[in-house]
């Protein structure tokens, strides 16, 4: 099981991460083979809600519940690595703070096992920092990151996951 502190493979992903971060603030109309970022809408009302991205055979899908508010426009980032090694995802509010209450989330990761994920209460904007999620608020899997019951504090404002690729050597 992947974990916060399983950094010793993750070193290498340290460069594609950074490219990540950059790709999350391309415009939304941006598009290539290896990277891409669509807005999507949050919608309140409990009702589980799924939203998927894909890149080839690699797929990242959000999948939650939340109440208050009205819909919020979200952004997902999905990319591959030019080798075809690493695929990440990530979905945050660009606003960088949801007045959403989450009941749950969950981003699954397919075609891949997860080396790091990480989820924040608040991102970046308006002078803020990042501020993420205690460690026991939610677990990471082999290909899902989601929240536990009873330890999440219902705020959720950016979930990123990279996952290396089952890629074969010929």
């Amino acid at each position: 099981m992947a974990t916060l502190n399983n950094f010793g493979s993750v070193a290498s992903s340290f460069m594609f991460m950074f490219v990540l971060i950059i790709v999350a603030f391309v415009p939304v109309d941006a598009s290539s083979d290896q990277t891409k970022t669509v807005e999507f809408n949050v919608k309140p009302g409990g009702v589980v809600h799924t939203f998927t991205e894909a890149i080839g055979k690699y797929e990242c899908s959000f999948t939650y519940a939340s109440q208050g508010g009205t819909n919020e426009q979200w952004l997902m980032s999905v990319g591959l690595s030019d080798d075809d090694r690493l695929f990440s995802c990530s979905v945050w509010r660009p606003q960088g703070k949801s007045y959403l209450f989450f009941t749950q989330f969950k981003a699954e990761l397919k075609g891949t096992k997860i080396e790091y994920a990480n989820a924040y209460s608040q991102t970046v904007a308006a002078g803020q920092s990042d501020m993420p999620l205690k460690p026991e608020e939610f677990t990471v899997g082999d290909s899902t990151v989601t929240h536990r019951d009873g330890k999440f504090s219902a705020q959720l404002s950016k979930l990123t996951a990279i996952g290396r690729t089952k890629h074969d050597e010929l």
